[in-house]
């Protein structure tokens, strides 16, 4: 009986991913991480930024309907891509655990370095991953950084996490954490358009830099499109216009 239980989920979940396949694409729906302006942020109207603008841009090359959909924090933009109701993450770091439910286009889009924040009257000694052990750090929910720091991180920091980065850098503020690991760009734009570049800074060097990619949700009907996805993010590259679409987002801040 179990065995025939369990013959039975497999085929079921065959069934689902078959059937996830033969839906039509009629749009592909796009979201990502609201928080990590300049690749991408959310405006209180509408999910803008580098990453943004690239997948519309390439959609638009190869004929496909999209629309851009702000669902909230990054963790609930992840759980939507595992159950294909949003169709394309814009810009994210590939890992084991995201390959699982998304097939990622390989052509790199930013390198996209990650830092540890401190305030500027609390920093401490720090020469790499091990000076981070037996302190209090923070990350947004949702977020890995590459480079091998995600198993480091999983077994030998004290981590907290929250829903936006700017939570941590509260915290920090407050004396509750040590540190804040985030995206170093997204990091200095929040600092500046806060005003508090003279209270925080970034510590040297990087915990990471690994590239970010646009990815697909397996179980989204608009997966058939991921081999013109490449071709033209590829040509798009070539061209250099990934820099200048970064480069016109970052003289936004």
């Amino acid at each position: 009986m179990k065995a025939l239980l369990c013959g039975a989920l497999v085929l079921l979940s065959a069934s689902a991913g078959a059937s996830a396949q033969q839906r039509e694409c009629t749009k592909v729906v796009i979201s990502a991480d609201s928080d990590y302006a300049p690749l991408q942020w959310y405006d209180g109207k509408n999910l803008r930024g580098a990453s943004i603008d690239i997948a519309v841009a390439a959609l638009q090359a190869i004929n496909v309907p999209f629309e851009v959909r702000f669902v909230g924090p990054f963790y609930r933009v992840l759980e939507e891509a595992k159950s294909g109701e949003i169709d394309m993450v814009a810009s994210l770091k590939e890992n084991p655990e995201r390959r699982e439910y998304l097939s990622f286009v390989p052509v790199p889009l930013f390198a996209n370095p990650i830092a540890v924040f401190v305030a500027k009257d609390k920093r401490f000694a720090y020469a790499g991953w091990n000076d981070l052990i037996g302190k209090k750090g923070g990350v947004t929910r949702g977020n890995q950084f590459g480079d091998g720091f995600d198993a480091f991180l999983a077994k030998n920091l004290k981590i907290e996490e929250e829903q936006k980065a700017y939570m941590n850098f509260k915290k920090i503020e407050l004396g509750r954490l040590d540190y804040l690991i985030t995206g170093y760009y997204s990091g200095l734009i929040y600092l500046r358009q806060s005003g508090q570049e003279d209270r925080f800074m970034a510590l040297r060097p990087y915990v990471a830099q690994s590239d970010n990619l646009i990815a697909i949700s397996k179980r989204s009907p608009c997966l058939k499109y991921l081999p013109a996805l490449e071709q033209q993010l590829n040509n798009m590259r070539q061209k250099g216009q990934f820099k200048q679409i970064l480069d016109k987002h970052l003289a936004n801040f």
